[in-house]
């Protein structure tokens, strides 16, 4: 018996000492986290893995054998001599632990998701240099504590999946950066009338206990976002917040009590003398006349608007189809007509390739949609009699100042021009007052609404190698135009986004190539891709194949970060700031965060468009180097192993979703 109770003493032993070590672990993290260096992280991670690592899973962080966190200690990232990144996912970590990593100053990116953390949330104010924050699928209890709203350079929070409790916390709105937010499957309660957060794009509110109406700042995410709260009401929820207001008023006490004295009426019942009050002294009779005048004068007004109407359209045109080509081809020389109209010029329609041969009378004809306005022309969707579907440009302002002669030889010239990502002119027609072109249509649309298109709940992500290849292909077609011998050389004149088509494969294609000197620069109109040597007032014609290269560089950029390259923003001019400051993932699209293993091919395309963004013309590269050192990329060459620069991953496992477009 002495024996067993004797075994029993020295194995309880161990854990009392490791009790002992915490505790004076805790009790000297206030005086270390003070002196601000790795000694004072070191000490915080043994606080913590000497309460959450029950398993024993982090056997790395052995600080006898590898004093030092930042050398391999599983999940730790350092930079500058600090921990920076804390990454550890379905270790089964467990118990009220998260209160030591609060010492950890310069943390970044904090992920302790799919594990078994207890107890509450501690006061994280200083983390301020915190960004992402992950702790869902835990049991984490209490509220949210407001210190979160401290934390300004945070964009991402997740603590989706707890046992959180309380109110969404006002203090979130101080959080200008944020662009994440998931609180889902938790027991939040309260309104959240007073969150504004502008910049949000990835929002989850639902399976909670949360009351009022949806705010404005929030309403046009998806219902989906706000499920699983009953009390919720507002758009985009199918629930009128009036009707849940007139639902929750009290009842009127005239109607809702009854008495219970046996001289009470039911509830509901009218005597007599009550109907006839409440009928406002009306009879029957009374009410029927009225109700049979009321329906008479409306069938009187319904037939004269009917007959208005009938004769007002009657005399026109019955096929709407035929007005919209009198819209498209207003001007034009047969006048809609099919013969020549005085004063006309006729034209001719000029093919390049054999096939099918038309006239200017069947587009006349054709059902034709606007596609869009750009900086050549207007573009429309025009469909055949036969149901072939081309693309027909009509110029802007159709430029009389173009000699036929002049026209005739740059149309020649481009219908050339053929390459599997350019969109290749089929035909054009040339009058004094009308300048058309006939191209293949482009069913894909275009990568400006394949990027920018329905950004929030519900998009669609575009993967890292859709991107890549529609860089590549672009920058091929590009090489292409600037290689086709001319003097001068050949420059597209108006590479942007929406200039870059897709075909039913989704093969990207450039379109409007060669058309800048046929009128006003293009350039000048799409300010967020005009090089800096261009002419800001789009007087004269203008185009350069360096200053293609530059837009080029705008359209990767584009890609890289999912933001809009407007007229009033400065894409290159921001990236530039962001990374002078630090390599980061903040530049980069969140929506490729999806994926791993990306970061260094990230990292060196956005090598590649900075230099083809310089300011000076002369140090932007050619674009048959472009070609190469994105080929290089897209094929894990050489060119990922030289980057220097190492970028900051945020890329934890898969808790990002759709980006913003935040500076």
């Amino acid at each position: 018996m002495e024996k067993k109770k004797k075994t029993t003493t020295w194995m309880i032993f161990p854990h009392c000492v490791q009790t002992l070590t915490l505790i004076i672990l805790i009790l000297h993290l206030p005086h270390l986290s003070s002196s601000s260096s790795l000694d004072s992280d070191l000490i915080a991670l043994q606080a913590f893995k000497a309460l959450a690592d029950s398993s024993n899973n982090l056997l790395s962080w052995n600080a006898s054998s590898s004093p030092s966190p930042c050398a391999d200690w599983r999940g730790v990232a350092c930079a500058q001599g600090r921990v920076s990144r804390l990454v550890l996912e379905g270790l089964s970590l467990s118990g009220e632990s998260l209160l030591p990593l609060a010492n950890l100053s310069e943390l970044r990116v904090l992920s302790l998701k799919n594990n078994l953390l207890s107890g509450a949330i501690p006061d994280l104010s200083s983390l301020a240099a915190l960004k992402l924050l992950f702790l869902s699928n835990n049991s984490l209890s209490g509220p949210i504590p407001p210190s979160v709203g401290s934390l300004s350079r945070l964009y991402r929070l997740d603590l989706s999946s707890n046992d959180l409790s309380g109110t969404v916390p006002v203090s979130l709105n101080r959080l200008p950066r944020l662009l994440t937010l998931r609180l889902d499957s938790n027991r939040l309660s309260g309104q959240i009338s007073g969150l504004v957060l502008p910049s949000l794009q990835d929002l989850n509110l639902s399976s909670n206990a949360l009351t009022g109406a949806v705010p404005p700042s929030l309403a046009s995410f998806s219902a989906a976002v706000f499920a699983g709260n009953p009390g919720l009401c507002g758009q985009p929820l199918a629930a009128s917040c009036r009707n849940a207001a007139s639902a929750a008023a009290p009842v009127p006490p005239a109607a809702a009590v009854v008495s219970s004295s046996p001289g009470s009426k039911p509830e509901g019942i009218l005597s007599p003398v009550d109907e006839h009050r409440h009928r406002g002294g009306m009879s029957r009779g009374a009410v029927i006349a009225i109700v049979v005048g009321d329906f008479f004068a409306l069938v009187v007004v319904s037939g004269l608007l009917f007959l208005f109407f009938w004769r007002k359209y009657s005399s026109k045109t019955p096929s709407h189809l035929q007005e919209g080509e009198k819209i498209v081809y207003s001007s034009s020389p047969y006048g809609g007509g099919g013969g020549a109209t005085a004063g006309f010029e006729r034209g001719r329609m000029v093919f390049f390739e054999e096939g099918k041969r038309f006239e200017l009378e069947d587009l006349l004809r054709a059902s034709a949609e606007m596609l869009g306005k750009g900086g050549c022309g207007t573009a429309y969707k025009a469909v055949l009699d036969d149901g072939s579907i081309v693309a027909v440009k009509r110029l802007r302002d159709a430029p009389s100042t173009i000699g036929k002669r002049d026209f005739e030889q740059q149309m020649e010239f481009l219908g050339l021009l053929r390459h599997p990502n350019l969109v290749s002119l089929k035909a054009y027609y040339y009058a004094r007052d009308e300048k058309l072109l006939v191209y293949d249509y482009m069913p894909g649309g275009n990568l400006f609404s394949l990027l920018h298109g329905n950004r929030g709940p519900g998009r669609t992500p575009v993967e890292w190698g859709v991107r890549m290849r529609v860089a590549l292909g672009a920058a091929r077609g590009l090489a292409h135009i600037h290689g086709a011998s001319r003097t001068p050389k050949l420059a597209h004149g108006n590479v942007k986004s929406t200039n870059i088509l897709l075909d039913k494969t989704g093969a990207p294609r450039l379109a409007d190539f060669g058309l800048a000197l046929l009128g006003p620069a293009a350039a000048a109109r799409s300010g967020g891709y005009r090089p800096p040597e261009a002419p800001a007032d789009g007087r004269r014609p203008w185009a350069s194949q360096r200053g293609d290269v530059y837009a080029l560089g705008v359209v990767l950029l584009e890609l890289l970060t999912g933001r809009v390259a407007s007229d009033s923003g400065d894409l290159p001019r921001w990236v530039q700031s962001v990374v002078r400051e630090e390599w980061t993932a903040e530049v980069f699209d969140l929506e490729l965060m999806r994926c791993r293993g990306i970061e260094e091919e990230m990292v060196a395309m956005l090598q590649v468009a900075l230099g083809c963004t310089a300011t000076s013309p002369d140090q932007r590269p050619k674009i048959s180097q472009v070609v190469r050192m994105i080929e290089e990329i897209r094929c894990g060459g050489e060119a990922n192993a030289s980057i220097s620069p190492t970028i900051e991953s945020d890329s934890v496992s898969d808790s990002v979703s759709e980006d913003a477009h935040v500076p």
